[in-house]
């Protein structure tokens, strides 16, 4: 005999199925929160467009494009002139792992040293910003370390 009639198992049905919706907002919102590929911050970004695009132009316009060489255990980069900068490194599989160093070019060279014993391998965002000769520059691009 079945002690259930078709009532209680479409009851039951919307039950289970109101439980899964659930579930998945749930789990979305758990998820959103650790996405990197969402900037915390992008209307200030999207204000900032302007200044953006002009440092971008002043690398171009001043042939002051970074130089990056990646060794076995740093990651290289070079200026045109010695600046102050603040470097970002995303990565895109989770935004932990994102690294951000800030300071003054070392030596004669203008060199910035990225220690690669911290950074895991992989494709990775960089986002470097520097201020040099009254000017701002800004450099985005991916790297694979």
């Amino acid at each position: 005999m079945n002690s259930m009639n078709w009532g209680t198992k479409i009851i039951l049905g919307m039950i289970t199925f109101m439980l899964f919706i659930i579930g998945m907002v749930i789990y979305i919102f758990h998820v959103h929160g650790r996405d990197a590929l969402i900037e915390e911050n992008y209307y200030e970004k999207g204000i900032d467009y302007n200044t953006e695009y002009n440092a971008k132009q002043n690398v171009a316009d001043d042939n002051a494009k970074p130089k990056i060489t990646n060794t076995p255990k740093q990651l290289l980069i070079q200026l045109k002139d010695s600046a102050t900068y603040q470097l970002v490194l995303m990565r895109a599989s989770d935004s932990k792992d994102d690294f951000k160093l800030n300071g003054k070019t070392t030596g004669d060279s203008n060199i910035i040293l990225v220690d690669k014993a911290k950074l895991a391998k992989g494709v990775w965002f960089i986002s470097l910003t520097w201020h040099a000769a009254n000017k701002d520059y800004l450099y985005k691009n991916n790297i694979t370390l």
